[in-house]
């Protein structure tokens, strides 16, 4: 009981006045720290943001960079009030550096892609876009991977290195899009199709009249009809309404017209 006494009185009293007292201002530090610089950025990207003065693309990339940068200075500043030596540390450290740099080689290449994204700017925080087998709206773009999300409202990661070097296609960056729609129609006259067909574009609101809609023969299908192609210009934010107003829209006017759809039929002949 001695021993254990004077194990209290001569080691861990001292060690928890002078050591512990300073690990626990070193956490209050470290959480106080963390809070007000996350608070700090948010509240910087948000004014940024409301005022427009910086794309929203780089305004959130830069606020997660700062964020990133200002908690690693805070753990240094933490490191050295706790009296550890940083000099023992370097050699392990640098030895530690090229394994690490193997071991993150693809992340530093999509490191390097997230600069040239930022730099080349294909597209923007809120674009749809297409990329590496998939469609989403663009939700952040981040320093390693950028994050969209599907309409069936998936969240994807995309690594930047990958995206900074492959087929991109954005389909917000024009104001307009042409919808493009073909139909198969047998046994009537194109001249009545075509008209049929551009008469529906005239009495749709959202269909832009400068370009004005086409509508033409496109192609003879083997064994289905006559097939007529409609080309519509619309707002890039109204397309989907326009496809598929146009679509309800064509098959009543068909059936009102008496215009014939051909469907692929099969005759048995029993023997």
């Amino acid at each position: 009981m001695s021993e254990i006494t004077s194990l209290f009185s001569s080691v861990i009293i001292p060690w928890i006045t002078s050591t512990g007292i300073k690990v626990i201002i070193a956490a209050v530090i470290l959480l106080i720290s963390f809070r007000v610089i996350n608070t700090v950025c948010k509240k910087l990207t948000s004014t940024l943001e409301v005022q427009k003065s910086l794309d929203t693309t780089i305004t959130r990339t830069v606020g997660y960079a700062a964020s990133v940068s200002l908690k690693g200075l805070v753990l240094i500043c933490l490191v050295g009030y706790l009296g550890i030596d940083t000099s023992g540390l370097s050699a392990v450290i640098a030895s530690l550096g090229v394994c690490v740099g193997l071991a993150v080689n693809g992340t530093l290449s999509n490191l390097a892609g997230g600069v040239m994204l930022l730099i080349t700017r294909p597209f923007s925080i809120g674009d749809y876009i297409s990329a590496m087998g998939n469609e989403g709206t663009v939700e952040n773009i981040f320093i390693c991977n950028t994050q969209i999300t599907t309409v069936d409202n998936k969240i994807i990661y995309l690594p930047n290195s990958s995206l900074s070097t492959g087929t991109i296609v954005n389909f917000s960056r024009k104001e307009t899009r042409r919808v493009d729609l073909t139909f198969s129609v047998a046994g009537n006259d194109p001249s009545l199709v075509r008209a049929t067909l551009l008469d529906i574009c005239d009495k749709e609101e959202l269909v832009l009249t400068d370009p004005a809609p086409f509508a033409r023969v496109s192609d003879y299908g083997a064994g289905n009809g006559v097939k007529m192609v409609l080309r519509a210009w619309c707002k890039t934010e109204d397309y989907w309404d326009v496809y598929h107003n146009l679509l309800d829209a064509a098959q009543a006017a068909f059936e009102a017209k008496g215009i014939v759809v051909p469907f692929n039929q099969l005759d048995v002949h029993m023997k």
